[in-house]
């Protein structure tokens, strides 16, 4: 169908309140907003006379609507080789449970709590129970270490955690409960008490903090209890999610409630054309924003059913365990990261898993995060033969930025962009000066303020940090930290983060270009390019490739063939000399590459340990090729 995208922007462009107004129709209201926007707080502020409740809006209307014995939740876990279905009705009595046994602990409206879980249904329910009694929760990805969760907790004070015993890999179990006793006696402030769902490795509890989290549940179902909604104000925090802070310590981003319903809703719609009713999986875990928006918030938000997947993309057991999900489960959109498929290509490149299972009911593929490279765009699209979309956003925006408008009608595809704006979003590149640049220019990614609903009104008790971090450097506009490329048609090519642009000799260059020339070499399923200081030109790039499973070629071989693709695609003004061949690269848990801390190594500088880092040992395999290379 012809899309109705440029129509649906130009409406949003003449009149931003008029249309977040009707958008705000698809959320139940306690009392409607008569204010759409108001000029208040750091930029200003979403519906700020309504209230809702969030978890009424996922779980009780469906209910009270005739979706109570529709699945809600689809667990499947691999790694235990366990699967159950939870239905809305089965939700939304775990939830009034839980959140009565949270206000047992005292806990109320604007109360903090933290979650420290595995991708777990316990994690959903725990989300929707404290939005359900007005407590702000603060997702801290399960596993992160005992220093990083006790920063979270420092900032965030939260009354309770709720935590389980440990998290459950393909071959290890990570233990949770000695690392939050570690963090809990690290930090100045402490919980009041801690709530452990016990798992295969069963926790000791500490007496009179550690409460058995079954126990207490099962007690409070046999007493009757059980929470009401309680009603918030749309500019109330619905959670806190911590992102990395340039400082060291993390920065606490606020989602307040109206606004990230309305956004969510809108984009269910109009960007993944999901129905309710329809299943809709977010390969996230639910520790990172995309698991909070979109695996956990907006498909149930509109009645759809999500799965919660404790696996990997390979080795639960093999390549084709995303595929098998799609199949068994009727998936019609999957949202996943591109190192996802680049680990699934690796193992695969002839895609025989997908052949395999040929999920009937899946439509489209989704993929965020990174910067997806076009090869493994590619690479999807010709095995898969459907449409792979490729969208940008940030854990502050809480939803996308730029996408590929599904729900509206596609657009043409242009390989390695992430298509066009989303209504809300005003994009201009600007140069150092903050002055916009012409079309085909890189520049910085910027926004021109107000940033629409859904994104953050600030930083949690940090107003002034707000500013400093995404507001000072261009005035009226929110700072991305993305460098890229607008065209004639108005799309967006993200090149990188800022910091990824290097100089070389007076030249600025996109270290992202160069990937997209080494990610297109037959041989290779991923890659890293970093800028290296150099004494003579000032950066110099240097590339690290991952090969494909039965790559044949020898490592000089291929690296030679990569030196020569960047001098023929890009040119010897890049002063691309050095390619390495390593096994795997360093990923945090979200499969972000670290290019920053191998930047460091090759650098020789001093480096912490990242907090999110996935594997610890693919570090030391980086440090010794560079020294290999420079021996």
């Amino acid at each position: 169908m012809a899309s109705r995208y440029h129509e649906v922007y130009a409406q949003w462009q003449r009149d931003p309140q008029a249309f977040w107004a009707e958008a705000a129709k698809a959320i139940e209201w306690i009392d409607s907003p008569q204010t759409i926007f108001e000029e208040s707080g750091v930029y200003g502020r979403w519906f700020p006379d309504a209230s809702l409740n969030a978890c009424f809006n996922c779980v009780d209307r469906h209910v009270r609507d005739g979706r109570g014995e529709q699945a809600a939740i689809i667990y499947d876990a691999p790694v235990i080789a366990f699967k159950k279905t939870i239905t809305y009705a089965q939700l939304l009595s775990e939830v009034q449970v839980l959140a009565a046994v949270l206000q047992d602990f005292g806990v109320g409206k604007g109360d903090r709590v933290i979650i420290y879980l595995p991708m777990i249904p316990r994690a959903h329910v725990a989300m929707l129970a404290c939005a359900r009694i007005g407590a702000i929760h603060s997702v801290v990805f399960g596993g992160f270490a005992a220093r990083e969760l006790a920063a979270r907790i420092d900032d965030a004070k939260p009354k309770v955690i709720l935590t389980a015993s440990c998290g459950i890999e393909p071959s290890r179990t990570v233990l949770y409960k000695p690392l939050v006793d570690q963090a809990i006696e690290m930090a100045a402030a402490k919980p009041e008490a801690v709530l452990i769902w016990q798992r295969r490795e069963e926790a000791e509890l500490i007496p009179g903090r550690d409460h058995d989290w079954e126990a207490l549940v099962e007690a409070a179902e046999a007493a009757g209890k059980s929470a009401d909604c309680v009603p918030m104000r749309a500019t109330d925090p619905l959670y806190i999610l911590y992102t990395s802070g340039t400082t060291g310590i993390p920065k606490g981003v606020v989602r307040d409630i109206g606004g990230y319903l309305v956004a969510l809703a809108w984009s269910m719609q109009g960007l993944y054309g999901i129905a309710p009713g329809e299943v809709f999986w977010t390969a996230s875990d639910v520790g990172w924003v995309v698991g909070h928006s979109y695996n956990v918030y907006a498909p149930l938000l509109i009645g759809a059913t999500t799965i919660c997947y404790e696996g990997k993309p390979v080795g639960t057991p093999d390549a084709g365990a995303f595929w098998r999900v799609c199949a068994e489960h009727d998936v019609v959109a999957l949202f996943t990261a591109p190192t996802a498929f680049r680990a699934i290509k690796k193992e695969d490149p002839d895609a025989r898993f997908w052949d395999q299972h040929k999920p009937k009911k899946l439509r489209t593929i989704f993929l965020a995060g990174e910067r997806a490279d076009s090869t493994t765009v590619e690479w999807a699209s010709s095995h898969m033969g459907l449409p792979v979309i490729d969208h940008w956003w940030q854990t502050e925006t809480g939803w996308a930025i730029a996408g590929n408008p599904f729900g509206l009608g596609m657009l043409p595809v242009k390989p390695g962009s992430a298509a066009v704006p989303m209504p809300g979003y005003r994009l201009e590149i600007v140069d150092e000066a903050g002055t916009p640049v012409p079309r085909g220019t890189m520049g910085s990614v910027v926004i021109a303020l107000p940033l629409p609903p859904g994104c953050l009104p600030t930083l949690w008790q940090n107003d002034a940090r707000m500013r400093e971090s995404y507001l000072e450097a261009f005035p009226g506009y929110y700072a991305t930290s993305d460098a890229g490329i607008m065209d004639a048609d108005g799309y967006i090519f993200l090149l990188g983060r800022t910091d990824d642009i290097i100089n070389c000799a007076g030249h600025r260059l996109s270290t992202g270009g160069m990937e997209e020339v080494l990610a297109a070499l037959p041989d290779v399923a991923e890659c890293a390019v970093i800028g290296v200081a150099d004494p003579i030109k000032g950066e110099v790039p240097c590339g690290f490739v991952v090969l494909k499973a039965g790559a044949a070629k020898d490592a000089a071989a291929i690296e030679a063939e990569a030196i020569a693709a960047v001098r023929d695609k890009i040119g010897a003004v890049a002063s691309f000399r050095t390619a390495l061949v390593v096994e795997r690269l360093p990923k945090t848990r979200s499969g972000k590459i670290l290019r920053g801390t191998m930047k460091k190594i090759a650098e020789d500088e001093d480096y912490a340990m990242p907090a999110t880092i996935e594997d610890p040992a693919t570090l030391d395999v980086i440090a010794a090729a560079w020294r290999g290379r420079r021996a």
